[in-house]
């Protein structure tokens, strides 16, 4: 008897077009948010955790390392831009690109860290499950 695929087994999509998407939706949510109420704020960090949450969930097995170390390198990048950007979006005005990155980084770090557990938490279902279907 055929059952209809579960939320662990539907991810088929490869791993470079989830990565695209996850930088071009959190470099948009990020502009977004910037414009809203200018310095990067709450709306960004719900966005990053909500993409993560997604990018594990849509990435097919094959392609599990990507998205695994995708969500830190995806923060960087984005706050980086930024502080070259528009360094107060993130830190003090006066601060340089590199202290604005770490800035930005230290002041999104619950998002950071909650949105990259619960990735590695979903792959590792993820996982567990296909390797059980086996």
């Amino acid at each position: 008897m055929n059952h209809a695929p579960t939320i662990w087994e539907e991810g088929r999509e490869p791993g470079n077009e989830v990565a695209a998407l996850l930088v071009a939706l959190l470099l948009t949510a990020m502009v977004v948010d910037v414009l809203l109420s200018h310095p990067l704020g709450l709306f960004f960090d719900l966005a990053f955790v909500t993409l993560c949450v997604g990018a594990a969930l849509a990435v097919r097995p094959s392609d599990f390392f990507v998205v695994g170390v995708l969500p830190p390198l995806a923060m960087l990048t984005t706050v980086l831009l930024l502080a070259i950007a528009e360094p107060e979006a993130v830190a003090s005005p006066h601060d340089g690109v590199v202290q604005a990155t770490v800035s930005g980084l230290s002041r999104h770090g619950v998002a950071l860290v909650t949105g990259y557990f619960l990735c590695l938490g979903l792959l590792a279902v993820r996982r567990r499950v296909a390797d059980a279907q086996r």
